[in-house]
């Protein structure tokens, strides 16, 4: 699954024409043993986060918003897209 972003042991990823189980734009966060489906929006779809962790992502996710949809856009077309770089 491509790499989207990685920042302080979080890893988030976004699977390619990933719209079978959560139709919202979402992407994979992985935190040590911990993985969560998370909304572009913040909103935790499945899995768990710690609480810390999911404030970074939520974070992450808010200061990168265009990039993030503009991934997800991408991934649902099968279309490769960019890391993106930061916290």
């Amino acid at each position: 699954m491509p790499e989207l972003g990685r920042f302080r042991g979080i890893i988030i990823q976004m699977f390619f024409r990933d719209t079978g189980q959560h139709n919202k734009p979402h992407v994979h966060v992985k935190y040590g043993e911990y993985k969560a489906s998370v909304a572009l929006d913040g909103e935790v779809l499945s899995g768990f986060l710690p609480a810390k962790q999911w404030r970074m992502v939520s974070g992450w996710l808010a200061a990168h918003e265009e990039e993030a949809y503009a991934a997800w856009n991408n991934a649902v077309q099968g279309i490769d897209f960019e890391h993106i770089d930061g916290e």
